[in-house]
């Protein structure tokens, strides 16, 4: 497999990662996630402009965003497969282990990857998946999409071990957002989700639903919403990278509906619709 590595595209078998670098040390970095659709990067732009408020959002420079795109670009000319998903790791480099910043000249680590992605298989699509709920104790700049994942982790691991696909986090009595996807419900006629705060990392796919959903004049409301409101709904749903629009039909073994709703529905075809056109 071919790999991204400090500006050089090599096999996979070529990079070597530093014991000193800060990404291992203090999960000190941030991430990208871009899906690919028939040869394509989807929303790369929006993709890129959060990068850019990640990385200033914990102060790590020297990142040419540009060098990054023609390196991606190089990536995408070698990966055949129909669908993919590209990873993009950055760190503050590699250097001795201390808390401050080591010095402006330690360039960051730079590393990106694609992989195929399989689709979720029908059944899911058509009768959903199980959600449990968990105390959302991740630190207060959940914005920044930082490599810092382990309570995510704990959360998903927890999930699957009841059997459940996902954990959705809930931080004084309110749903927050998943492990690795935003939580929009369908209630009382209205698409809801929460706004995004300091607390819900600002989904790419999150915002292109919202469009989405403006233009096929569904009414829509960026208000928080509680456990039990989302018990009462008459949908979930999740949205991510990969997640793409994913029906949720159960939470904490509560049944939500039977099989997947009519808009969680429509959402993904609109979504497919415009991977499929946009270039």
């Amino acid at each position: 497999m071919k790999v991204y590595f400090n500006g050089h595209v090599m096999d996979d078998q070529e990079v070597h990662i530093s014991f000193d670098d800060r990404g291992f040390l203090f999960a000190d970095g941030v991430y990208e996630v871009v899906h690919i659709y028939s040869g394509h990067f989807f929303e790369w732009d929006r993709h890129m402009v959060r990068l850019a408020r990640s990385l200033k959002g914990i102060d790590l420079e020297g990142v040419n965003i540009a060098a990054i795109t023609e390196g991606a670009k190089q990536l995408l000319q070698d990966f055949k497969e129909e669908e993919g998903a590209l990873y993009l790791e950055i760190t503050r480099g590699v250097y001795p282990r201390s808390h401050p910043f080591p010095p402006s000249d330690v360039p960051p680590t730079i590393l990106m990857w694609i992989r195929p992605v399989n689709p979720f298989p029908q059944e899911m699509i058509d009768h959903g998946v199980g959600v449990i709920t968990v105390a959302d104790d991740r630190w207060a700049k959940v914005w920044i999409k930082t490599i810092g994942l382990l309570p995510n982790v704990l959360a998903k691991e927890k999930a699957h071990k009841m059997g459940m696909f996902d954990a959705v986090f809930v931080r004084d009595g309110m749903v927050t957002e998943a492990t690795s996807a935003n939580v929009f419900m369908v209630r009382q006629g209205y698409l809801q989700t929460a706004p995004v705060t300091n607390y819900i990392l600002p989904g790419i796919t999150r915002e292109v639903v919202l469009e989405i959903a403006d233009e096929l004049r569904i009414p829509i409301k960026l208000e928080p919403f509680s456990v039990d409101d989302m018990l009462s709904a008459d949908e979930i749903f999740l949205t991510g990278t990969t997640t793409e629009v994913l029906p949720v039909t159960s939470v904490d073994g509560h049944t939500i509906s039977d099989k997947s709703g009519e808009i969680a529905l429509r959402l993904l075809k609109a979504l497919k619709e415009r991977a499929s056109t946009v270039s």
